[in-house]
């Protein structure tokens, strides 16, 4: 059965007992018909000391799937059928891959959330508050040059782009401004996709509708003439762009098929952005649960050290345990077994693949958090080749634990809440990648070298210049977010596996004062992806009956 199929067939409980659960009565939640509901904020009982916090990780991703969100919805509903209080954290899912090839980000099979096709598509609007605010903001821009330029903005250095929540290659560089003088100011823009947007960022960072409109206001839209930083606080519209996230900065809740509370809010890519929920979801999943289970996407090498280098310090606390997902399939994939041959059994190739989740392992064990593998099963996996995965974990001392969450839901998942639940109580002394006061190289060179596994820093001529720049502008103290392939270790996506002895290449730098750090463009990743031969767009269809069918 499909997973759209699963849920539909699914019987949900009201938002409003779903709430209860958490301890929140009907005055707390605005209600988004009968199965979604926002959280208002702040909340009246947010005197209460905080849960353990459970970091969900991965892999590198490959065709072959890791299920990373399915194993942190198993993993929640398992904690709970244990009979700890348990919420779950997780990301929005963007319209770019549920149109284009990677699918949704619900879940799968009877570990998933519900209701899944409004999640996956509209929600309740967040998506489209984002969008709408980040181009009310470039359209200010635009017009502020048009109608004489005050602050005598540089429209070649103008960059702001514009966002669409979908995935859309024809626009990452076009020419605006043309038709004649009424038609604006010509020059060069693109767009880049709404996850990737600093107003994502910010919201997901945000710890308040004040921190808010502060985040906002330090945004850099573009430079002057002579190269000096106009930030939304002199372009004065701090208001007009605060007031369209009004709503947006409330957290969602819905639930699991298993109806634990599942708290979705905000979604920054990991390979462009910073990859975290918001920390108002997981702030409030702390107060309200003892144990919250959270993701970080794509694998440990970015969604995870963007947690715990970024995220963490704003949140106010760090994971009391980390599970890195791996599955047979993709290690094999990582030792190279072609997509068609997965289904055949492989231990050498498993063995060798092992080498990307064992430097995954290292690079969580540097932050001296306990951690975890949890495997997740699929039905083509061999007995033989989870005993070597298991093996190969022990032989490294590493806890692990098969999850067969997909097929089972929570049932299959409670081997690994029982060992997750004992690695929360042993005592942990986090140890962050980096200092503050570190230099803007040397945190990069730390991230490259003890995370990637890499050799060298290769800077552009563009990114040596905007180095200094960032330095005199006092900005060279904030944390850096690469942007870079999800693929692999190294810049280039197809060096699978655990490649060592690379340069990772740093082509431009992006200032997100509103969110607090520096992004590193890094190879060819892109800011906008585009679609596949064959979009999963191709494949859904609605019914007269308003059935969705082809959605995952």
């Amino acid at each position: 059965m499909k997973d759209i199929e699963i849920a539909q067939k699914a019987k949900m409980e009201k938002i409003t007992t779903v709430a209860a659960r958490l301890g929140l009565n009907a005055d707390q939640i605005e209600q988004y018909g009968d199965y979604k509901a926002k959280i208002k904020l702040p909340l009246k009982n947010n005197n209460l000391t905080n849960g353990k916090l459970i970091l969900v990780t991965a892999i590198n991703p490959t065709p072959a799937g890791e299920g990373k969100s399915t194993v942190t919805v198993g993993l929640g509903d398992a904690l709970n059928l244990r009979k700890h209080r348990t919420a779950i954290a997780l990301r929005e899912p963007s319209l770019g891959p549920v149109m284009g090839m990677k699918g949704g980000a619900t879940g799968g099979g009877y570990a998933q959330v519900v209701p899944m096709e409004d999640i996956n598509l509209h929600f309740t609007g967040d998506m489209h508050a984002l969008t709408t605010a980040n181009n009310t903001l470039a359209a200010l821009i635009d017009n502020h040059i048009y109608q004489g330029n005050q602050l005598n903005i540089d429209p070649r250095r103008v960059i702001w782009k514009r966002v669409l929540d979908i995935n859309d290659r024809a626009l990452r560089h076009i020419v605006i401004g043309l038709g004649g003088l009424s038609q604006g100011i010509p020059r060069e823009d693109g767009f880049d996709i709404t996850v990737a947007s600093e107003l994502m960022a910010i919201l997901c960072l945000s710890e308040s509708l004040a921190d808010l409109k502060k985040r906002i206001s330090r945004i850099v839209i573009g430079y002057t003439y002579d190269k000096q930083p106009v930030t939304v606080k002199q372009l004065g519209v701090t208001g007009a762009i605060s007031l369209l996230l009004k709503d947006a900065i409330k957290p969602n809740l819905v639930q699991t098929l298993a109806h634990t509370p599942a708290i979705i809010h905000g979604g920054p890519f990991a390979n462009i952005a910073h990859g975290c929920n918001s920390v108002l979801a997981t702030q409030t999943a702390l107060k309200l649960a003892d144990y919250t289970v959270t993701e970080a996407g794509f694998g440990a090498d970015l969604g995870a050290e963007k947690f715990l280098d970024i995220k963490s310090p704003v949140l106010g606390q760090t994971p009391n345990a980390v599970v890195i997902v791996a599955t047979a399939r993709a290690l094999k994939m990582h030792g190279g077994v072609a997509k068609d041959q997965l289904a055949t059994e492989n231990l050498p190739a498993l063995a060798a693949g092992f080498a990307n989740l064992r430097k995954h392992i290292a690079s969580i064990k540097r932050y001296q958090v306990p951690v975890i593998v949890a495997i997740n099963r699929f039905s083509t996996d061999t007995e033989a080749e989870l005993t070597k995965l298991k093996e190969l974990c022990q032989q490294d001392e590493i806890p692990v634990a098969v999850a067969d969450v997909w097929a089972q839901g929570g049932q299959g998942a409670l081997e690994l809440a029982d060992k997750v639940v004992e690695l929360c109580d042993q005592p942990a002394d986090f140890a962050p990648l980096y200092r503050t006061d570190d230099s803007l190289t040397v945190k990069i060179k730390k991230i490259v070298t003890e995370i990637y596994g890499g050799q060298e820093v290769v800077y552009s001529r563009k990114a040596q210049r905007q180095l200094r720049q960032f330095t005199q502008n006092g900005w060279d103290k904030l944390p850096i977010c690469m942007a870079k392939t999800q693929y692999s270790l190294s810049d280039d996506p197809k060096k699978l596996g655990a490649p060592t002895g690379f340069a990772i290449h740093i082509r431009e730098f992006v200032p997100k004062l509103g969110a607090g750090f520096i992004v590193a463009l890094t190879g060819n990743v892109l800011t906008m992806p585009g679609l596949p031969k064959v979009p999963a767009a191709n494949q859904m269809e609605l019914a007269d009956d308003g059935t969705i069918s082809g959605l995952y």
